[in-house]
């Protein structure tokens, strides 16, 4: 079997490559691997959550029924945000938990994301494990060994929102907020979450059909978030990702605040509160080189990292660390989650204007931006990009051209015969000048 774990879990089209079958499949390897019979014999515990995906329904039923055919309980959850998952595997006590969702992909994806006990992301071994036990002779148990399956749909949306509220120490009151849920897993929880702050709340894309989520709305298309901040006359607006794991945001002017501004913008603010551990922030190489300059001048050491949250959450496990997030917007808080927690991000860069009475523009200039430009070169060996020498001359002499008034980076694709070119620069013209002359250089000195 060829390996179906992903960087995050197991994805693709639904009913094509993530089947009925294949979702069953994986529920029962993963209840024989993560499940633990209690020492007084009780059967594991695993809760499943899933986005509003159409195909999530059918979905949700193979896993359940996978979970219980091999003997796990199952508290299903209904519609909710993969860091409620992630939260509610703690907080009732599960042995793991089941997230369905394809996050900002668009509708006709769909995947399968395992949470280990404690809410924790599965480590690389684990998901071999499964994988392992797929297809794996199994002896079923029957009559009363079989798992038994409960909803908990309002108490799993209201402890997860008790949680998101009692993490923040300064309310809201006062403040006018859009919020952008992308007709996702978070269309109720997130204005509410808002509202109990004390926020007066304009909702949008927060009236899921199954079939509009991400569809033009949340962290991947801002413009009708920024058109209805500057209509409403709101303080700020925040925009989530179908699975609500990630959180950008829109100033009063109606300006993005990318993620790199708000981890900028959450460093400092936990640094003042003396809670920022080792006063050390984790990002990704993708990081713009405004937020490190932002973080030198305010004396934050930054730690970086390959692209993709599970290798800050390393990081910052390995190390002991409070904060860490990328550019799309996943940001991890440890003091409060196990994972990217959109809905949390937003609560606390709001709690931050209430606490200081700033703006959110005026916080968000504690860095500033360089442009950024990303050139995807197709169709070359991206196994060489780092040992080819014409092409390691040409990054150089780049290099040397903008001195420290600028950054490159080439990265192979993960998934794809594929290099992307990233370069910052003072101006986008300048960026894009010089992304080309490196993309020629790759294209050229790679082709397949």
């Amino acid at each position: 079997m060829s390996r179906i774990f992903g960087t995050d879990g197991v994805r693709g089209v639904a009913n094509r490559d993530l089947t009925a079958e294949l979702a069953l499949d994986v529920s029962v390897s993963a209840a024989h691997v993560l499940g633990e019979v209690g020492t007084d014999g009780r059967r594991p515990l695993a809760v499943v959550g899933r986005d509003p995906r159409a195909s999530g329904e059918f979905l949700e039923a193979a896993v359940v029924a996978g979970l219980a055919s091999a003997g796990a309980d199952v508290m299903r959850l209904g519609v909710v945000p993969t860091p409620a998952v992630a939260f509610l595997t703690a907080d009732l006590g599960a042995n793991f938990g089941v997230m369905l969702s394809a996050s900002h992909n668009p509708m006709p994806d769909n995947g399968i994301k395992f949470f280990a006990r404690g809410g924790l992301k599965l480590e690389d071994l684990l998901e071999q494990e499964i994988e392992a036990h797929i297809g794996a002779p199994w002896r079923r148990p029957t009559g009363a060994a079989v798992g038994r399956v409960r909803d908990l749909p309002r108490e799993a949306d209201d402890r997860y929102i008790d949680h998101l509220v009692a993490t923040v120490a300064h309310r809201l009151d006062g403040l006018k907020v859009v919020v952008d849920a992308a007709n996702g897993a978070a269309y109720d929880v997130a204005p509410r979450a808002l509202r109990a702050l004390g926020a007066e709340v304009v909702a949008i894309h927060c009236d899921p059909d199954g079939l509009d989520i991400n569809a033009g709305c949340g962290s991947t298309h801002m413009e009708s978030l920024q058109a209805a901040v500057v209509e409403h006359g709101a303080h700020a607006g925040i925009a989530l990702d179908g699975d609500a794991d990630r959180c950008l945001a829109v100033d009063a002017e109606g300006q993005v605040v990318d993620g790199d501004q708000i981890l900028a913008v959450l460093a400092v603010a936990m640094r003042d509160g003396d809670r920022l551990e080792d006063s050390t922030v984790v990002a990704t190489v993708m990081s713009n080189l405004g937020f490190l300059q932002a973080m030198e001048r305010e004396r934050i050491t930054v730690e970086q990292t390959r692209v993709g949250d599970r290798y800050v959450l390393e990081l910052m496990r390995a190390r002991g660390l409070s904060l860490g997030g990328e550019q799309s917007g996943h940001v991890v808080m440890a003091e409060h989650s196990t994972t990217g927690d959109g809905v949390l991000t937003g609560v606390h860069l709001l709690a931050r204007m209430a606490e200081t009475g700033s703006s959110l523009g005026d916080l968000a200039r504690v860095m500033s931006r360089l442009p950024q430009v990303l050139v995807n070169v197709p169709g070359v060996d991206k196994a060489r990009v780092y040992s080819d020498e014409a092409v390691q001359a040409a990054v150089n002499e780049a290099e040397k051209a903008l001195g420290t008034a600028g950054r490159i980076l080439l990265r192979p694709s993960g998934t794809e015969p594929l290099v992307r070119v990233m370069v910052e620069a003072e101006s986008s013209a300048r960026a894009e000048q010089v992304a080309r002359v490196l993309a020629a250089a790759v294209e050229q000195h790679l082709r397949l």
